[in-house]
């Protein structure tokens, strides 16, 4: 019997991470369906070369297409204030110091050990990404975050300051199975052994489950 559970690698940073929460919300409305959302770090901190080396038009055209993407959802989205990557975006050099998205990766995979890290992330990446808000990176804002995926704000937040080591073990353990998937970028979704990369494959994973057997809410 198929075990209609899908594997999501997920970074804070990344726009189209953020896009597909929307419809996420209405698979897990709609169809006997398990999201589980597995925090790992973004590619400026998994290959720091890579914008350095990667061709300069990426980037205008990575801002403009999940600008419409967003548009077409109905879904506001800005670039993030602060950046989660603390980055020279002239030069593209990626500082070895990155306690935004450290600080949010451990955070979710606290949320993933408590089996509530669609929640958490849910209502983190609204806030980092909506452009609601110039300030997402305060304790108030996590803390209302954590409190409204249904855990204790103070407890997820003190054990992210003091418990750095097993938390990173836990990313580790998530880009492991990354790594055993057939792509590098995000959002990666695994089901059934199968890789569907980007928002844009989303069509093709739900079309994919439907026809293994997926069944909808009663």
């Amino acid at each position: 019997m198929t075990d209609f559970s899908v594997d999501v690698f997920w970074s804070y940073r990344s726009p189209y991470c953020y896009l597909t929460l929307d419809r996420f919300v209405d698979w897990r409305r709609a169809f006997e369906v398990t999201i589980n959302i597995r925090p790992v770090y973004p590619m400026a901190v998994r290959d720091p070369s890579f914008f350095a080396n990667i061709n300069r038009k990426y980037r205008p055209y990575h801002t403009n297409d999940y600008h419409r993407v967003g548009e077409m959802l109905g879904m506001p989205v800005r670039k993030p204030v602060p950046d989660p990557i603390v980055m020279d975006n002239e030069q593209y050099e990626i500082s070895d110091e990155q306690p935004h998205i450290a600080r949010l990766t451990r955070t979710g995979v606290a949320a993933q050990k408590r089996g509530k890290c669609f929640e958490f992330t849910d209502a983190m990446m609204r806030t980092i990404w909506d452009g609601a808000t110039d300030d997402w990176n305060t304790d108030a804002h996590y803390a209302a975050a954590i409190e409204k995926a249904g855990m204790n704000a103070d407890e997820v937040m003190a054990e992210v300051a003091e418990q750095g080591e097993m938390l990173e073990a836990m990313i580790a353990d998530n880009q492991k199975a990354f790594d055993a998937a057939v792509h590098w970028g995000v959002p990666c979704m695994v089901f059934d052994d199968e890789t569907f990369y980007g928002q844009d494959r989303m069509d093709v994973l739900l079309w994919r489950m439907k026809q293994k057997g997926l069944k909808a809410r009663a």
